[in-house]
C-alpha cells in the first residue's frame, strides 16, 4: 500500500503577508477568512487590502464559532461564502485554526494558517482536535493534508498575552523527550524516524533562546530570539506531529497532564503547555536521565514554568494520588519503552517534589 507525506510550507517574517497573492494565486481567487475575534482584529485589515490589491475576492470574514466543535464546523460549512470559497484562511490559535482546518478537509478546499499566538503547533498539523459544546474534549480529526502554506508574523505574536508563548515553550520541549523516550526500543519507518529525528529541534533552540524570546515578547518586539521560538513552537513541533505517529510523541508528560484535567473545578485552571512543560520532570528522573532533568528544571525555573505540584495548586495528598493514579492509566504510556507502574510513577513525582525543595 502506498503511503503519502505531506509538508506544510510556510514564510516568517513582518511582511509574511504580502507573500499571500504569489504563492495563494494557483489555488483560486475567492476567499474566506475565519477566526477569532481578537485574532481577526489583528488580521483583516491587512488581508482584505492584500488580497482586494492583488486581484482576489474575499467573500466574507467570519469568527470560527469560539470552540472546535462538530457544530462550528457544521455552521461553517453551510455558509454560503465557505461553499463558495476557493481558498480558507484561518486566524488564530489552536481551536481557530483547527476549525478552519476540519471545515477545510469536509469541503475538500485548500486552507492556510495565520496563526497570531504561538502556543501550539496547530497552523501546522494536519490533526484537528475536537471538543464538545459545553467544552469537554471529544476526539481527534485524523488527515494526512496540513496547511497548503504558512504565513507567520512575529510582530503579531509579540503583541499576543505571553502566556500563550510561555505555556507554548513547556509543550514543545516535552515533543523531544516524549519522542526520544517512548520510540528507543523500536524499529522505525522511515516517516516516524525523520519525525523523531526533527524532534530534537524542539528542545534545542529553546534552551538557547527561550528566556530572551519571552522577555522580548513581553516587550512586544520582534526579534530573531522570538522567530527562533516560534519556528520551534509551530514548525518543529508540527512536523514531528505530521511525521510521527501519534503514539510516538506523547509520552507521561501528556499522561500527568491528563491526571490535572481529571481534577477539574477542584483546582484554578492552567493551561496545557504549562502542565505538560512539568511533567517532563518526572519523565526524565523516571527514564534515569538525572543531567536531562536538572537540565530542564533550571530552563523551568529561568521562564516560570511549574516545578512542582505546588506550582499548580496541586496540594492535598488526595489530589496528588489522583493526578498519579490516572497519569499511570492513559493510553499516552501504551508506547513506552517498558512497563510503567503507578508506583514508578508515584516515586517520580515525589522525587520531583524533594529535589525541588532542596533548591
Amino acid at each position: 500500500m502506498s503511503k503519502h507525506t505531506f509538508f506544510p510550507n510556510y514564510t516568517i517574517g513582518d511582511d509574511a503577508f504580502n507573500e499571500i497573492p504569489a504563492i495563494c494565486a494557483r489555488y483560486g481567487k475567492k476567499a474566506v477568512l475565519i477566526g477569532g475575534k481578537t485574532a481577526l482584529s489583528k488580521v483583516e485589515t491587512d488581508i482584505r487590502h492584500i488580497l482586494q490589491n492583488n486581484g482576489f475576492t474575499l467573500l466574507d470574514v467570519l469568527w470560527f464559532g469560539g470552540d472546535s466543535t462538530l457544530e462550528n464546523v457544521d455552521m461553517l460549512l453551510k455558509h454560503p461564502a465557505v461553499q463558495q470559497a476557493d481558498m480558507l484562511f484561518g486566524a488564530g490559535g489552536g481551536r481557530a485554526l483547527d476549525t478552519t482546518k476540519m471545515t477545510a478537509h469536509a469541503l475538500k478546499k485548500p486552507f492556510f494558517t495565520l496563526p497570531t499566538i504561538a502556543s501550539t503547533c496547530a497552523a501546522c498539523t494536519s490533526l484537528g482536535v475536537q471538543y464538545r459544546p459545553d467544552g469537554s474534549f471529544r476526539g481527534v480529526h485524523i488527515s494526512d493534508y496540513p496547511a497548503n502554506h504558512i504565513f507567520i508574523v512575529p510582530h503579531i505574536i509579540a503583541e499576543a498575552p505571553t502566556e500563550y508563548l510561555w505555556a507554548g515553550l513547556g509543550d514543545t520541549m516535552a515533543k523531544y523527550y516524549e519522542s526520544i523516550v517512548s520510540t528507543r526500543q523500536l524499529e522505525l519507518s522511515h516517516s516516524d524516524a525523520l519525525g523523531v529525528t526533527i524532534s530534537r529541534m524542539s528542545a534545542e533552540p529553546l534552551f538557547t533562546y527561550g528566556a530572551q524570546a519571552l522577555q522580548d515578547a513581553r516587550a512586544h518586539r520582534s526579534t530573531p530570539a522570538l522567530e527562533q521560538a516560534i519556528l520551534a513552537v509551530i514548525i518543529s513541533t508540527g512536523l514531528v506531529s505530521n511525521l510521527a505517529q501519534h503514539d510516538y510523541n506523547t509520552g507521561l508528560a501528556h499522561a500527568i497532564y491528563f491526571g490535572l484535567v481529571v481534577l477539574g473545578h477542584d483546582i484554578p485552571h492552567h493551561l496545557h503547555g504549562e502542565i505538560v512543560g512539568y511533567g517532563i520532570l518526572p519523565l526524565l528522573l523516571l527514564d534515569k536521565q538525572p543531567e536531562e532533568f536538572e537540565r530542564v528544571y533550571r530552563f523551568n525555573k529561568s521562564i516560570g514554568l511549574p516545578t512542582c505540584l505546588a506550582d499548580m495548586d496541586v496540594i492535598t495528598k488526595e489530589h496528588t494520588d489522583i493526578v498519579i493514579h490516572t497519569a499511570s492509566h492513559t493510553s499516552d504510556l501504551d508506547i513506552w519503552p517498558y512497563k510503567v507502574s503507578e508506583d514508578m510513577v508515584h516515586d517520580a513525582v515525589m522525587a520531583v517534589e524533594e529535589y525541588s525543595q532542596m533548591h
